[in-house]
């Protein structure tokens, strides 16, 4: 794996955050400011929008997933990367959170726990 993120060849499918639904009209929203944004300029004036919120993509139903994640011409892609002087500490992280050790993704979900609050929409 290391190769092939050095490379530049591996990418994450980034799935909207939300569908926002007026009618027959439903268009996607990456995230709280696109919602925002979206809502003011997506759609007429006539009719409540329906939002709905996506917690993940198990959540989410096929149709969406294929008309936003998986179709080329529409999905966003993120490429992964590692910065140079970084390895050995990207090394211990990936095997901390996928290694065969529970107590070690649990001491690191601990550890990181107190930043959390700032970065999730409790």
């Amino acid at each position: 794996m290391p190769k092939l993120i050095g490379e530049g060849h591996l990418f994450l499918a980034v799935p909207p955050l939300y569908r926002l639904t007026q009618g027959a009209k439903s268009i996607y929203a990456r995230d709280d400011a696109d919602r925002e944004r979206l809502t003011k300029t997506g759609f007429s004036g006539r009719g409540a929008i329906e939002v709905s919120r996506f917690k993940g993509l198990g959540e989410m139903p096929m149709r969406d997933l294929r008309d936003t994640t998986m179709d080329p011409a529409r999905r966003t892609l993120l490429r992964v990367a590692v910065a140079r002087d970084d390895d050995a500490r990207t090394a211990d992280t990936v095997e901390r959170l996928m290694g065969p050790k529970p107590e070690a993704r649990f001491a690191f979900i601990q550890e990181r726990a107190p930043q959390a609050r700032e970065l999730v929409d409790i």
